[in-house]
């Protein structure tokens, strides 16, 4: 496997193998086992539905995997093999969920949260803190950080949420980051259908302690979920490069357009943020589209358009900035969706 490429892995990795072997890995759908064997109980030993797609995943990033039940669930594993009294710094700028959690973790107690600007890289160097959380791209202003200098820079644990480059555009782990998480209810699922999150570690301790969290927390994924996720890691290569396509093309005109102030696309991905000049306008754009849906979320095969700053925790975003996930349509079609809304 370790001559293969990204593309071949995504579709090789965690299937069955040997005569008589069903070509892909079954929805196992049990709560627990006989006894005698190597699994006791799902909760804390996993079904093979589970262990295939973490194999996928896991060989994609170069490490061990484990799955969760959503991709917040993710962030509460992480958060839990912290020490109380533990200092986390997060970007400014990031998911405002993954922000929120870590602030009422500090209300509660538990950690000191410092916010540090996603491309200050020397602040991150400076911070010294046990854990730093790192996103790149970030959500929504798809600011990109440097991964390999902070992550090769710092004493604490780099962690580096990769759900917007996924590991066909950028491999933390092997930038020297200690554990990378997904929310694999968006690219790596890819059909808006599930909820699903998933950590990879780059030593099997640090994917112990991870899985343990799981266990504890009971933040376990469904039998379903965990099939369809795997299913959907299966086209994420095709997917992500049609998107990818369609991205760049549609970033470049927004960025001629009169009505855009500002266009934010890191190069690659399926995700663009664009700036109106004022709320209302760009209100009017997730009002006026018909092709493109307004609604929140990312990643599936559909395109989806969201002012953000009306969510809580997104106050600082701009007022007219728009987060575009970029689907798999035909982009002459967004474009005369995007063009008509614009006005």
């Amino acid at each position: 496997m370790d001559d293969w490429t990204p593309r071949t892995i995504a579709i090789a990795a965690g299937r069955p193998h040997g005569p008589g072997e069903p070509l892909n890995t079954p929805i196992v759908a049990t709560s627990t086992f006989e006894a005698g064997g190597d699994s006791v109980y799902a909760r804390s030993d996993g079904t093979e539905t589970w262990h295939a797609l973490e194999e996928a995943v896991g060989a994609l990033e170069g490490g061990h995997a484990t799955s969760f039940g959503s991709g917040v669930a993710t962030l509460s594993a992480v958060l839990d093999t912290l020490p109380v009294g533990s200092s986390v710094a997060v970007p400014t700028f990031s998911y405002a969920v993954t922000r929120g959690a870590m602030h009422h973790a500090e209300k509660m107690g538990r950690i000191t949260v410092t916010e540090l600007e996603p491309t200050d890289t020397q602040a991150w160097l400076d911070c010294d803190a046990d854990l730093l959380w790192l996103e790149s791209p970030t959500n929504p202003t798809l600011e990109v950080m440097e991964i390999e200098t902070i992550a090769r820079g710092t004493r604490g644990r780099v962690v580096v949420d990769n759900t917007f480059a996924t590991p066909l555009h950028q491999q933390p782990l092997k930038l020297g980051a200690d554990i990378v998480v997904h929310s694999a209810t968006k690219l790596i699922g890819g059909h808006s259908d599930l909820l699903l999150g998933i950590t990879v570690a780059a030593d099997e301790s640090i994917a112990a302690e991870l899985r343990g969290a799981r266990t504890r927390i009971g933040s376990t994924p469904g039998a379903l979920e965990a099939w369809l996720a795997l299913r959907g890691l299966r086209t994420m290569p095709v997917r992500l490069a049609e998107q990818t396509k369609t991205a760049a093309l549609l970033a470049s005109r927004l960025a001629e357009h009169p009505a855009v102030t500002k266009v934010r696309y890191p190069g690659f991905g399926m995700m663009v943020s664009f700036e109106l000049a004022t709320a209302e306008a760009a209100d009017k754009v997730c009002s006026t589209v018909r092709l493109i849906r307004a609604a929140t979320s990312l990643g599936g095969v559909e395109s989806l358009v969201e002012r953000r700053a009306w969510l809580p925790g997104e106050e600082r975003v701009p007022a007219g900035l728009l987060r575009f996930s970029v689907g798999l349509e035909d982009p002459e079609d967004l474009w005369r969706d995007l063009v008509t809304a614009l006005g």
